[in-house]
Protein backbone atom coordinates (compact mmCIF):
# COMPACT_ATOMS: atom_id res chain seq x y z
CA UNK A 1 0.00 0.00 0.00
CA UNK A 2 1.20 3.78 -0.42
CA UNK A 3 1.93 5.53 2.93
CA UNK A 4 2.61 9.06 2.69
CA UNK A 5 3.94 10.11 6.08
CA UNK A 6 3.09 14.09 6.63
CA UNK A 7 5.11 15.97 8.76
CA UNK A 8 5.51 19.70 9.45
CA UNK A 9 9.15 20.52 9.29
CA UNK A 10 10.05 23.42 6.51
CA UNK A 11 7.79 25.99 7.89
CA UNK A 12 7.79 28.15 4.53
CA UNK A 13 4.60 26.69 2.53
CA UNK A 14 2.33 28.97 3.45
CA UNK A 15 0.82 32.13 1.31
CA UNK A 16 1.30 34.81 4.41
CA UNK A 17 2.87 34.16 7.82
CA UNK A 18 -0.21 34.58 10.25
CA UNK A 19 -1.46 33.99 13.53
CA UNK A 20 0.78 32.34 15.97
CA UNK A 21 3.34 30.06 14.66
CA UNK A 22 4.24 26.58 15.88
CA UNK A 23 7.08 25.77 18.05
CA UNK A 24 6.33 21.87 18.11
CA UNK A 25 8.12 19.36 14.94
CA UNK A 26 8.48 15.48 15.13
CA UNK A 27 11.20 14.46 16.04
CA UNK A 28 13.42 14.07 12.83
CA UNK A 29 15.26 10.56 13.40
CA UNK A 30 11.77 9.53 14.72
CA UNK A 31 10.17 9.91 11.36
CA UNK A 32 13.09 8.06 9.42
CA UNK A 33 12.46 5.14 11.64
CA UNK A 34 8.71 5.53 11.24
CA UNK A 35 9.20 5.75 7.45
CA UNK A 36 11.74 2.63 7.69
CA UNK A 37 9.43 0.52 9.64
CA UNK A 38 6.79 0.92 6.98
CA UNK A 39 9.14 0.04 4.33
CA UNK A 40 9.68 -2.85 6.41
CA UNK A 41 5.93 -3.63 6.43
CA UNK A 42 6.30 -3.82 2.56
CA UNK A 43 4.70 -0.61 1.81
CA UNK A 44 5.44 1.99 -0.78
CA UNK A 45 6.52 5.46 1.10
CA UNK A 46 6.21 8.44 0.66
CA UNK A 47 8.22 11.49 3.12
CA UNK A 48 5.88 14.93 2.52
CA UNK A 49 5.35 18.37 3.86
CA UNK A 50 2.14 19.29 5.35
CA UNK A 51 1.48 22.34 3.65
CA UNK A 52 -0.29 24.12 0.88
CA UNK A 53 1.71 22.03 -1.56
CA UNK A 54 -0.30 18.77 0.03
CA UNK A 55 -2.94 18.40 -1.75
CA UNK A 56 -0.92 18.39 -5.43
CA UNK A 57 1.91 16.00 -3.37
CA UNK A 58 -0.99 12.97 -2.25
CA UNK A 59 -2.68 13.40 -5.60
CA UNK A 60 0.88 12.46 -7.51
CA UNK A 61 1.20 9.67 -5.26
CA UNK A 62 -2.08 7.90 -4.94
CA UNK A 63 -4.05 9.04 -7.94
CA UNK A 64 -7.81 8.58 -7.30
CA UNK A 65 -9.12 5.55 -8.94
CA UNK A 66 -13.34 5.74 -8.70
CA UNK A 67 -13.94 2.76 -9.11
CA UNK A 68 -12.32 1.25 -6.22
CA UNK A 69 -11.12 2.33 -2.40
CA UNK A 70 -8.17 4.78 -2.08
CA UNK A 71 -5.27 4.12 -3.33
CA UNK A 72 -3.13 5.20 -0.51
CA UNK A 73 -3.38 6.18 3.26
CA UNK A 74 -1.41 8.83 5.00
CA UNK A 75 0.59 8.39 8.63
CA UNK A 76 -0.17 11.90 10.20
CA UNK A 77 3.12 13.25 12.20
CA UNK A 78 2.03 16.95 11.23
CA UNK A 79 2.25 19.34 14.28
CA UNK A 80 0.66 22.20 12.19
CA UNK A 81 3.28 25.55 11.12
CA UNK A 82 0.56 28.25 12.26
CA UNK A 83 -2.65 29.72 13.83
CA UNK A 84 -5.60 28.30 16.37
CA UNK A 85 -5.85 24.53 16.53
CA UNK A 86 -2.64 24.01 14.30
CA UNK A 87 -3.26 19.77 15.24
CA UNK A 88 -6.24 20.00 13.01
CA UNK A 89 -5.03 21.54 9.92
CA UNK A 90 -3.61 18.69 8.44
CA UNK A 91 -6.53 16.37 9.17
CA UNK A 92 -9.16 18.98 7.93
CA UNK A 93 -7.04 18.92 4.84
CA UNK A 94 -7.12 15.26 4.48
CA UNK A 95 -10.87 15.08 5.12
CA UNK A 96 -11.49 17.08 2.39
CA UNK A 97 -9.29 15.55 -0.15
CA UNK A 98 -10.93 12.30 0.95
CA UNK A 99 -7.62 10.72 2.13
CA UNK A 100 -7.29 8.21 4.56
CA UNK A 101 -5.07 8.88 7.26
CA UNK A 102 -3.93 7.90 11.36
CA UNK A 103 -4.84 9.37 14.38
CA UNK A 104 -7.37 11.68 15.89
CA UNK A 105 -9.96 13.72 13.22
CA UNK A 106 -9.94 17.73 13.08
CA UNK A 107 -12.42 17.62 15.76
CA UNK A 108 -10.30 15.16 18.30
CA UNK A 109 -7.03 17.17 17.85
CA UNK A 110 -8.79 20.75 18.12
CA UNK A 111 -10.57 19.18 21.62
CA UNK A 112 -7.06 17.53 22.63
CA UNK A 113 -4.81 20.53 22.31
CA UNK A 114 -6.89 23.00 23.59
CA UNK A 115 -6.38 22.22 27.25
CA UNK A 116 -9.62 23.98 28.99
CA UNK A 117 -12.22 22.25 26.57
CA UNK A 118 -10.60 19.20 27.20
CA UNK A 119 -10.40 19.20 30.91
CA UNK A 120 -14.22 20.53 30.99
CA UNK A 121 -15.23 16.91 28.75
CA UNK A 122 -13.26 14.75 31.24
CA UNK A 123 -15.18 16.81 34.08
CA UNK A 124 -18.37 15.92 32.22
CA UNK A 125 -17.81 12.31 31.87
CA UNK A 126 -17.01 11.99 35.83
CA UNK A 127 -12.94 12.10 35.17
CA UNK A 128 -11.20 13.63 37.64
CA UNK A 129 -8.76 16.48 36.80
CA UNK A 130 -6.75 19.38 38.51
CA UNK A 131 -9.35 22.13 40.15
CA UNK A 132 -8.36 24.75 37.22
CA UNK A 133 -9.15 28.37 35.93
CA UNK A 134 -8.96 30.27 32.62
CA UNK A 135 -7.08 33.69 33.27
CA UNK A 136 -6.66 36.50 30.42
CA UNK A 137 -4.92 38.93 32.76
CA UNK A 138 -2.48 38.84 35.40
CA UNK A 139 -4.35 41.09 37.77
CA UNK A 140 -7.35 38.14 37.73
CA UNK A 141 -8.25 36.37 40.99
CA UNK A 142 -7.49 32.77 41.64
CA UNK A 143 -10.70 31.80 43.19
CA UNK A 144 -10.82 29.06 45.47
CA UNK A 145 -7.61 27.75 44.18
CA UNK A 146 -4.63 26.55 46.00
CA UNK A 147 -1.12 26.95 45.36
CA UNK A 148 1.07 26.03 44.42
CA UNK A 149 -0.35 26.31 41.05
CA UNK A 150 0.85 25.18 37.31
CA UNK A 151 0.55 27.78 34.73
CA UNK A 152 1.40 26.91 31.36
CA UNK A 153 -0.47 28.19 27.92
CA UNK A 154 -3.56 26.82 26.84
CA UNK A 155 -2.61 25.40 23.51
CA UNK A 156 0.75 24.64 23.77
CA UNK A 157 2.24 21.52 24.21
CA UNK A 158 5.94 19.53 25.43
CA UNK A 159 5.50 21.36 28.28
CA UNK A 160 5.91 25.02 26.93
CA UNK A 161 5.81 27.91 28.72
CA UNK A 162 5.27 25.77 31.39
CA UNK A 163 5.82 27.75 35.00
CA UNK A 164 5.39 26.25 39.14
CA UNK A 165 4.58 29.37 41.24
CA UNK A 166 4.41 28.47 45.03
CA UNK A 167 3.31 32.19 46.06
CA UNK A 168 0.53 33.81 44.55
CA UNK A 169 2.03 36.99 44.41
CA UNK A 170 4.34 35.59 41.39
CA UNK A 171 0.80 34.76 40.03
CA UNK A 172 0.63 37.68 38.22
CA UNK A 173 3.86 37.66 36.49
CA UNK A 174 3.61 34.12 35.27
CA UNK A 175 0.25 34.21 33.41
CA UNK A 176 1.35 37.65 31.90
CA UNK A 177 4.76 36.11 30.31
CA UNK A 178 2.83 33.41 28.69
CA UNK A 179 0.10 35.96 27.56
CA UNK A 180 2.45 37.63 26.22
CA UNK A 181 4.55 35.50 24.70
CA UNK A 182 2.35 33.16 23.41
CA UNK A 183 -0.98 35.22 22.44
CA UNK A 184 -3.03 32.93 24.04
CA UNK A 185 -4.97 32.38 27.44
CA UNK A 186 -3.41 30.99 30.74
CA UNK A 187 -4.75 27.64 32.09
CA UNK A 188 -3.80 28.27 35.82
CA UNK A 189 -4.27 24.57 38.07
CA UNK A 190 -3.61 23.24 41.47
CA UNK A 191 -0.46 21.50 41.37
CA UNK A 192 -0.89 17.29 42.35
CA UNK A 193 2.33 16.78 44.28
CA UNK A 194 2.97 13.06 43.88
CA UNK A 195 3.03 10.42 41.14
CA UNK A 196 3.15 10.95 37.31
CA UNK A 197 1.90 7.89 35.67
CA UNK A 198 1.26 8.35 31.55
CA UNK A 199 -1.00 5.44 29.68
CA UNK A 200 -0.83 4.88 26.06
CA UNK A 201 -3.79 3.40 24.37
CA UNK A 202 -4.26 2.03 20.96
CA UNK A 203 -6.81 1.13 19.17
CA UNK A 204 -10.86 2.44 18.52
CA UNK A 205 -13.96 -0.07 20.08
CA UNK A 206 -11.81 -1.94 21.61
CA UNK A 207 -8.67 -0.27 23.09
CA UNK A 208 -5.48 -1.80 24.20
CA UNK A 209 -3.96 -0.32 27.44
CA UNK A 210 -0.25 -0.39 27.17
CA UNK A 211 1.51 -1.20 30.15
CA UNK A 212 1.69 2.11 32.67
CA UNK A 213 4.79 4.44 32.53
CA UNK A 214 5.96 5.78 36.03
CA UNK A 215 8.13 9.57 35.33
CA UNK A 216 10.47 9.31 38.27
CA UNK A 217 11.82 12.34 39.28
CA UNK A 218 14.05 11.02 42.17
CA UNK A 219 15.63 13.10 43.82
CA UNK A 220 14.84 16.41 41.98
CA UNK A 221 13.26 19.36 43.37
CA UNK A 222 11.02 20.60 40.25
CA UNK A 223 9.38 17.22 40.10
CA UNK A 224 6.94 18.19 36.95
CA UNK A 225 7.66 17.21 33.43
CA UNK A 226 9.44 20.14 31.89
CA UNK A 227 10.11 21.34 28.01
CA UNK A 228 13.54 20.87 28.63
CA UNK A 229 12.67 17.00 30.11
CA UNK A 230 10.75 16.34 26.70
CA UNK A 231 13.63 17.72 24.75
CA UNK A 232 16.23 15.63 26.65
CA UNK A 233 18.44 18.76 27.86
CA UNK A 234 17.56 18.45 31.37
CA UNK A 235 20.61 17.59 33.62
CA UNK A 236 18.68 14.86 35.72
CA UNK A 237 16.08 13.59 33.34
CA UNK A 238 13.49 11.66 34.71
CA UNK A 239 13.92 7.93 34.49
CA UNK A 240 10.79 5.60 33.04
CA UNK A 241 10.07 2.82 35.14
CA UNK A 242 7.52 0.54 33.15
CA UNK A 243 5.43 -1.47 34.28
CA UNK A 244 4.97 0.99 36.89
CA UNK A 245 4.62 -0.24 40.06
CA UNK A 246 1.07 -0.08 41.29
CA UNK A 247 -1.49 -2.14 42.68
CA UNK A 248 -4.63 -4.07 40.99
CA UNK A 249 -7.09 -1.56 41.99
CA UNK A 250 -4.82 1.45 40.95
CA UNK A 251 -4.05 0.04 37.53
CA UNK A 252 -7.59 -0.64 36.55
CA UNK A 253 -8.59 3.03 37.67
CA UNK A 254 -6.06 4.94 35.54
CA UNK A 255 -6.97 2.29 32.77
CA UNK A 256 -10.79 3.38 33.56
CA UNK A 257 -10.42 7.23 33.46
CA UNK A 258 -7.91 6.70 30.42
CA UNK A 259 -10.49 4.76 28.21
CA UNK A 260 -12.76 7.57 29.21
CA UNK A 261 -10.39 10.68 28.58
CA UNK A 262 -9.64 9.31 24.86
CA UNK A 263 -13.84 8.95 24.49
CA UNK A 264 -14.43 12.04 25.50
CA UNK A 265 -11.72 14.12 23.43
CA UNK A 266 -12.98 12.30 20.14
CA UNK A 267 -9.51 10.32 19.96
CA UNK A 268 -8.63 7.48 17.26
CA UNK A 269 -5.98 5.11 17.10
CA UNK A 270 -3.85 6.14 19.45
CA UNK A 271 -3.00 8.58 22.17
CA UNK A 272 -1.60 9.26 26.06
CA UNK A 273 -2.97 10.20 28.56
CA UNK A 274 -0.56 11.83 31.51
CA UNK A 275 -1.98 11.46 35.06
CA UNK A 276 -1.27 12.31 38.92
CA UNK A 277 -1.71 10.43 42.09
CA UNK A 278 -1.79 12.86 44.84
CA UNK A 279 -0.78 11.05 48.27
CA UNK A 280 -4.06 9.77 48.93
CA UNK A 281 -3.95 7.83 46.24
CA UNK A 282 -6.30 10.17 43.85
CA UNK A 283 -5.84 9.77 40.46
CA UNK A 284 -6.07 13.58 38.25
CA UNK A 285 -5.42 13.65 34.70
CA UNK A 286 -3.66 15.92 33.21
CA UNK A 287 -4.20 16.23 29.48
CA UNK A 288 -4.23 13.76 26.53
CA UNK A 289 -1.92 13.81 23.58
CA UNK A 290 -4.03 12.97 20.49
CA UNK A 291 -0.55 12.09 18.33
CA UNK A 292 1.86 11.84 21.12
CA UNK A 293 5.49 11.03 20.05
CA UNK A 294 6.05 7.11 19.06
CA UNK A 295 9.04 7.13 21.09
CA UNK A 296 10.33 7.99 24.41
CA UNK A 297 7.34 7.00 26.83
CA UNK A 298 4.60 5.58 23.92
CA UNK A 299 7.01 3.00 22.84
CA UNK A 300 8.76 1.91 25.62
CA UNK A 301 4.80 1.03 26.78
CA UNK A 302 4.51 -0.78 23.41
CA UNK A 303 7.95 -2.35 24.14
CA UNK A 304 7.19 -3.91 27.59
CA UNK A 305 3.92 -5.08 25.91
CA UNK A 306 5.74 -7.17 23.19
CA UNK A 307 5.86 -4.49 20.28
CA UNK A 308 8.94 -4.18 18.54
CA UNK A 309 9.52 -0.61 17.45
CA UNK A 310 7.97 -1.38 13.47
CA UNK A 311 5.17 -3.65 14.13
CA UNK A 312 4.05 -0.96 16.37
CA UNK A 313 4.07 1.50 13.64
CA UNK A 314 2.26 -0.98 11.47
CA UNK A 315 -0.07 -1.89 13.81
CA UNK A 316 -1.20 1.80 14.18
CA UNK A 317 -1.82 1.93 10.11
CA UNK A 318 -3.62 -1.62 10.46
CA UNK A 319 -5.96 -0.15 13.15
CA UNK A 320 -6.52 2.90 11.24
CA UNK A 321 -7.28 0.91 7.71
CA UNK A 322 -9.86 -1.01 9.97
CA UNK A 323 -11.63 1.83 11.16
CA UNK A 324 -12.28 3.43 7.71
CA UNK A 325 -12.69 -0.26 5.81
CA UNK A 326 -13.73 -2.40 8.71
CA UNK A 327 -10.85 -5.07 7.70
CA UNK A 328 -6.76 -4.52 8.25
CA UNK A 329 -4.66 -3.89 5.84
CA UNK A 330 -4.67 -6.41 3.16
CA UNK A 331 -1.14 -8.32 2.57
CA UNK A 332 -1.70 -7.91 -1.03
CA UNK A 333 -1.25 -4.06 -0.84
CA UNK A 334 2.00 -4.81 0.73
CA UNK A 335 3.78 -4.60 -2.89
CA UNK A 336 6.49 -2.35 -2.85
CA UNK A 337 9.06 -0.88 -0.19
CA UNK A 338 10.65 1.92 -2.41
CA UNK A 339 10.88 5.46 -0.72
CA UNK A 340 10.13 8.37 -2.71
CA UNK A 341 10.87 12.33 -1.73
CA UNK A 342 8.23 14.54 -2.06
CA UNK A 343 8.65 16.66 -5.31
CA UNK A 344 8.70 20.75 -4.27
Amino acid sequence: MRVAVVRNHDQTGVINRVGQSCREEYDHDAVKRIVAALQEGGHETLLCEGDKGLFATLERFMPPDPHAQPSGIVFNLASGIQGECRLSHVPAMLELAGVPYTGAGPLGNGLALDKVTAKTLMRDRGVPTPNFRVMRRGTESTGDLRAPLVVKPRYESLSLGLQLVHETTRLRQAVEMIITQYAQDALVEEYIEGREICVALLGNEELEVLPLVEQDFGDREVRLMTWEDKEHMAVAEPQKICPAQVDSKCATMLRDISVETFRACQCRDYARVDIRIDRSGQPFVLEINSIPALYGTYLQAATTAGYSFSSLINRILDVAHTRYFGIGVPKTAHASNRDRSAPR
